[in-house]
């Protein structure tokens, strides 16, 4: 008879890795899917999909990540302060310019659960604008998103 082996979260966390991605030249939702199935663990042979099994990762260039079609332009993103005509309205373009870490942050949010797992997974996503602070301690991984 076979025994179905369920990997605890004490061992998920004593394996976890650091992974480095280069946004340079990359689709924003290519590099957004890329780091959450990265972040969930579904790279792993072991994924369970109501633990915290993924990795760390860093982002790096966010301001240089690429967004196909007309989406500079006509990308719209919203933010409210919860005051009476507190509507911000930002497009792709501006976002890049001003805030290329918050436009590669809400598009991997949108890719992880809605629940306490997701605000913990995000807790282990690092993105820089630029080359940025290094992590050598950490001694990360270098990975390319696959096409």
């Amino acid at each position: 008879m076979q025994k179905t082996t369920i990997t605890t979260k004490e061992q998920f966390k004593q394996n976890r890795q650091w992974y480095e991605v280069d946004a340079t030249d990359v689709v924003l939702g290519k590099l957004a899917v890329f780091c959450a199935d990265i972040l969930r663990g579904k790279n792993k042979p072991n994924f369970a999909n109501n633990t915290d099994c993924g990795d760390y990762i860093i982002v790096r260039n966010a301001q240089k990540v690429k967004l196909t079609g007309k989406k500079l332009t006509d990308k719209k993103y919203y933010t409210h302060s919860q005051y009476i005509g507190g509507l911000r309205t930002r497009t792709a373009k501006e976002m890049i310019a001003k805030y290329p870490t918050e436009l590669v942050y809400e598009a991997i949010k949108g890719m992880v659960p809605k629940t306490k797992l997701g605000k913990a997974i995000l807790l282990k996503l690092f993105i820089y604008a630029d080359a940025g602070k290094t992590h050598e301690a950490q001694k990360p991984t270098k990975v390319e998103v696959t096409k």
